[in-house]
């Protein structure tokens, strides 16, 4: 089952990257997994595109992934950590709303986001990106259930009695506690949004705004008309997936470091 999944799962992957290296005249009388003659040209001409408006896309992108991971991982940690391990009135409610919010589908939220960020004149822009993606309720209930789990209270119970603060407790005890969480809820955020498309289609009225997923589907929607857009397309798209596989074997290290530490405590 799993070589199944795995089968299902990178064929289309394979299938960009074979279809990268065709030229446009290859790409339509090719078998389809034979690899074509045409990258070199494909690369060529996708970073040529309109004076590099590639390259204005994918900087959009790592923008929009890369700051709002960020933002969304910290106050996903903040938020679970505080769900987890203070007692406050009305916190279980709270719980249970984020968990709602967790089974809502975020194509319900994109109309009533861009009507509220239009009501204060937000609505076009990058921040109309960045500040939904912000409170991520997945990632609140992940950090909540890590730091449940990971952190004792017996360690911040003595911090507190040699006189330690909430927010020095919280920087020097909690946050190195809860890496391997962090890392995870990053990395899932920033997958989520490097490759969400509805959020920006709809907010964005710009296409110097637009990152990837938005700005290949502008290509491939003039390709109708203009059918070597198709492999500037499928080029584009080959080369958008590259980061996110660096990024998922730069980040194993911290994963892997949690492994080893763990056992030597046992």
């Amino acid at each position: 089952m799993l070589l199944i999944g795995a089968f299902y799962c990178l064929v289309p992957v394979g299938w960009v990257f074979i279809a990268s290296s065709k030229s446009p005249g290859e790409l339509f009388t090719s078998f389809s997994f034979a690899p074509g003659t045409g990258l070199a040209g494909n690369l060529g001409d996708l970073f040529a595109y309109e004076g590099g408006q590639y390259g204005l896309w994918a900087a959009n992108s790592l923008l929009y992934a890369g700051v709002g991971g960020v933002l969304s991982t910290l106050v996903s940690t903040m938020a679970g950590y505080a769900l987890a391990k203070y007692s406050f009135r009305g916190r279980n409610l709270i719980f249970f709303m984020i968990l709602a919010g967790v089974l809502i589908p975020g194509i319900t939220l994109a109309i009533p986001q861009y009507i509220l960020l239009s009501e204060i004149g937000l609505a076009g822009g990058p921040l109309s990106v960045l500040l939904p993606i912000i409170i991520s309720p997945f990632g609140i209930y992940l950090s909540r259930v890590f730091a449940q789990a990971s952190v004792p209270q017996e360690i911040l119970e003595a911090s507190r009695i040699d006189g330690a603060g909430e927010w020095r407790i919280f920087r020097h005890i909690v946050l190195p506690i809860m890496v391997p969480g962090m890392v995870t809820v990053f990395l899932l955020q920033f997958v989520g949004i490097w490759n969400n498309f509805l959020l920006p289609f709809v907010m964005l009225s710009d296409e110097n705004d637009y990152p990837l997923t938005v700005g290949l589907y502008t290509l491939l929607a003039k390709g109708s008309g203009a059918p070597a857009l198709y492999s500037l397309a499928i080029t584009g798209a080959a080369v958008s997936i590259i980061p996110l596989t660096l990024l998922v074997l730069f980040l194993q290290r911290f994963w892997r470091l949690d492994l080893i530490s763990g056992g030597l405590k046992g």
